[in-house]
């Protein structure tokens, strides 16, 4: 998204694509394009992404816990060549939860807060539950809650029970926003596994070979539920418009033929909530609880608009098949100013130390655990940096105050590129500020040490 289309002061949209899959503790796919639809036009800002079931024993657990695990990896290793950095991700056992933007918004992603709640076996091992992230865009306070719900036809109370207890759990360390329905627009998703009542599985079989979906929404249980839960009415979803994701035999397109015959469901879901301008009263069934503004003296409404639900049935290496909803978030900045001003100054190579300045431009809380971290062009998470310098320890910095750091030449990459600052605070978790990008040159030691050819007279030795 260029600054140009997401203007200042006026209202603009931000395009928001999430995706929900219970993986069955498969390994990713090789090419994950079509699930991202990464050539859509107009371009995404955003991707979150909701899975269940990534492989979770526990030697497989502890080794994603030093490092990234394969399906973060194809995610970063996909997105991070198109400009999108991992803003943060939240992991509980087998749900995970990714969220990307484009590396122009880092700067407005700010109070980053992560937490998770456990269902599964008395809460014990984590098997089911919830999982969230939670920031400020623009200044608009947004939530996204991955869910693995109960499993089985018969649990469908017990559903929203848990839902309902992940909701009133799930606290976060903000005045503004101490639980998620707190938020000015929050995201549920994930599987969970509410089933289609009642109908057979040949009168199931046949409304979906037919393409008479519509016949099967009446007895979709959250459709069910929605209607004698008030708290579930705040939540909107889409049309079912596409076929029930769960259960299909892996590596193909064929409902369960095992022994079990599992019946058609939509297990994988995506909804959302607008923070409503009053609570509804329990009285007062026929107020619409849902409204596109916090208060009526809102001054920074904002908008959501659902442009896709669907899924994408060319994967099969589960036995679910992802769902994907594209969303317009229709909003007005509440501030378009980098809390943090960082530059290169002069040349930079690896035959000199090389300097930097930031300014820090609004108060905010810094912290002189914060850091400025030089990151190539194309990099993947705040942690992915080449080499980093802490900001002054001696004395908080004043507003507008210019601050000159250094960094010595032997931290400096001896290839050269393209490569951006950016300034990380500890305290919001983010990345509040960026340079422009910038050359660093080739050093003249990488050619001593033969790392590139020695151009003599146009020619390369």
């Amino acid at each position: 998204m260029s600054t140009g289309r997401f203007r200042s002061g006026g209202r603009d949209k931000c395009r928001l694509h999430m995706v929900t899959w219970n993986v069955a503790t498969a390994e990713p796919p090789e090419d994950i394009t079509s699930l991202l639809q990464l050539d859509i036009q107009p371009p995404t800002d955003l991707y979150v992404i909701g899975l269940q079931e990534v492989n979770a024993t526990p030697v497989r657990f502890i080794s994603d816990l030093i490092a990234e695990d394969s399906w973060s990896h194809v995610f970063m290793d996909t997105l991070a060549p198109r400009g999108f950095v991992k803003v943060t991700s939240v992991r509980m056992q087998g749900l995970l939860l990714l969220v990307f933007a484009k590396q122009i918004h880092l700067p407005f992603i700010r109070n980053i807060q992560t937490t998770y709640t456990r269902t599964g076996i008395f809460g014990y091992w984590g098997n089911k539950g919830g999982v969230s992230v939670r920031f400020s865009f623009y200044g608009h306070m947004v939530c996204f809650l991955n869910c693995h719900l109960a499993a089985h036809m018969n649990y469908s109370l017990q559903r929203v029970d848990e839902f309902e207890y992940i909701l009133e759990a799930q606290d976060f360390d903000l005045y503004d926003t101490p639980q998620i329905r707190d938020h000015k627009v929050v995201f549920w998703f994930g599987d969970l596994n509410f089933r289609i009542a009642d109908h057979g599985l040949h009168f199931l079989r046949s409304s979906i070979n037919s393409g008479r979906l519509n016949l099967l929404w009446n007895k979709d249980q959250l459709i069910m539920m929605k209607k004698k839960e008030p708290f579930l009415q705040e939540f909107e979803e889409g049309p079912l418009d596409f076929k029930p994701t769960y259960k299909f035999d892996r590596n193909s397109d064929t409902y369960d033929t095992s022994g079990k015959k599992r019946k058609p469901a939509w297990t994988d879901r995506i909804l959302w909530r607008i923070k409503p301008k009053t609570l509804p009263s329990e009285d007062d069934e026929e107020e619409k609880a849902s409204t596109s503004t916090v208060d009526g003296q809102d001054e920074f409404p904002i908008l959501v608009t659902q442009d896709k639900y669907t899924s994408d049935m060319s994967y099969g290496v589960s036995d679910h098949k992802p769902v994907i909803a594209t969303f317009s978030l229709d909003l007005r900045k509440c501030f378009d100013t980098p809390l943090v001003h960082v530059s290169p100054v002069g040349v930079w190579s690896a035959d000199q130390d090389a300097l930097l300045t930031y300014t820090i431009q609004e108060d905010f809380m810094s912290s002189t655990w914060d850091w400025i971290g030089l990151y190539k062009v194309g990099f993947k998470s705040a942690a992915d940096y080449e080499t980093f310098v802490w900001v002054r320890e001696d004395d908080l910095p004043e507003i507008n105050e210019v601050i000159q750091r250094s960094v010595e030449k032997d931290e400096i990459p001896l290839l050269g590129g393209r490569y951006v600052l950016g300034y990380y605070s500890t305290n919001m978790q983010s990345i509040i500020g960026l340079s422009a990008s910038f050359q660093i040159l080739e050093s003249k030691r990488a050619v001593m040490e033969g790392l590139v050819p020695e151009d003599i007279n146009g020619f390369n030795k």
